[in-house]
């Protein structure tokens, strides 16, 4: 099979060391969920507010690799008429589109789920390509309760969805990111998670090369391996960082280009505690760094609150948030310093 090295240098890009990619992909509805945070109306007017100063932020392509956006934000537009890609890529930032359509229940497996969007893939993500995407993003749950979930049956249907998004992608010439998150809700506790991580990953990459995904021209974002929320015994961060570590090291092949984080649902301060601890265990066989969402946003939601004269403080906070989670890819963070995330 013929390489193609456009999707290596796309790669290499957003795994630049010290920087991380901005998980910039909510849904309208999910957004209006974070606007919600500061009482404002999940309206076109406000949601575009938001991403713009978010992308137009000065210095932020010294911390941001890459941003994911949404159907709508890609195709978006600053108040100077300038599309949301064009503002990223002039800054040097690669842009990114998340491409799968949510999730639906798999029939005959309570309490399991599969993702949806295969169905003209390869022309939405023509479309994206034009618009200036050069990576893409999909997103499979997985769900742990008890003994019972999740089943291998519904870990490999989804894989094989994963497995062909990424076919799809790369002839497009688009940089997949295969995500299949492992859902933090839930009273599990840590060895429950990493068994089921390490399940997970390795019947993906298994599904992968079946299929002959180039994993060289493919990122992984992986869960840490958590506790569950309501684990009445929590892991430390150390706790966290080495299981997370086993889990990798026992799965992903070292072909792989990039292992990226998604905070799940942890505190901002908390997804940057854990990610420090993980690079403090060293040099891995794969980059590793962050692809937080809520991790990133939520400070900065808090400190624009909506207001136009807020703006500058929102992005100074963006730049700083920024900043420390690019420190804790190079385990230079230093939580009992950090006043701001909380």
């Amino acid at each position: 099979m013929k390489k193609n090295t456009k999707l290596y240098e796309t790669v290499a890009a957003l795994m630049a060391p010290g920087k991380g990619i901005l998980a910039a992909d909510e849904s309208d509805a999910t957004a209006g969920k974070r606007l919600a945070m500061v009482h404002l109306p999940n309206e076109p007017e406000n949601r575009q507010d938001f991403r713009e100063m978010l992308f137009a932020a000065q210095g932020i392509e010294e911390y941001i690799s890459g941003v994911i956006m949404y159907d709508s934000s890609i195709k978006n537009f600053t108040d100077d008429g300038v599309p949301f890609p064009d503002v990223l890529t002039a800054k040097g930032i690669v842009p990114g589109i998340k491409v799968d359509l949510g999730t639906v229940d798999l029939y005959g497996f309570k309490g399991e789920v599969v993702s949806q969007g295969l169905d003209n893939l390869a022309g939405r993500l023509a479309e994206y390509y034009d618009l200036g995407a050069r990576f893409a993003k999909w997103r499979a749950v997985i769900t742990i309760d008890e003994d019972e979930l999740p089943t291998d049956a519904a870990i490999t249907m989804n894989c094989v969805i994963l497995a062909r998004y990424a076919q799809i992608a790369q002839a497009a010439g688009i940089v997949p990111i295969v995500e299949p998150e492992v859902i933090y809700a839930g009273d599990h506790n840590l060895a429950k998670a990493e068994l089921v991580t390490t399940r997970t990953l390795q019947i993906l990459f298994q599904t992968l090369m079946t299929y002959r995904v180039d994993l060289e021209g493919l990122i992984l974002k992986s869960s840490m391996v958590l506790a569950g929320d309501m684990c009445s015994e929590q892991s430390t961060s150390e706790q966290i960082a080495n299981a997370t570590l086993r889990t990798f090291r026992l799965s992903v092949p070292h072909e792989v280009g990039g292992i990226v984080f998604l905070s799940g649902g942890q505190t901002p301060k908390r997804s940057t505690q854990n990610l420090n601890e993980i690079a403090k265990l060293g040099q891995q066989p794969w980059p590793i760094t962050f692809s937080f969402s809520r991790a990133i946003e939520e400070p900065v939601l808090l400190a624009w609150q909506g207001k136009p004269e807020n703006v500058p403080e929102a992005q100074k906070t963006l730049l700083y948030v920024a900043k420390m989670n690019s420190l804790a890819t190079q385990g230079k963070y230093d939580a009992a310093a950090d006043t701001v995330l909380k």
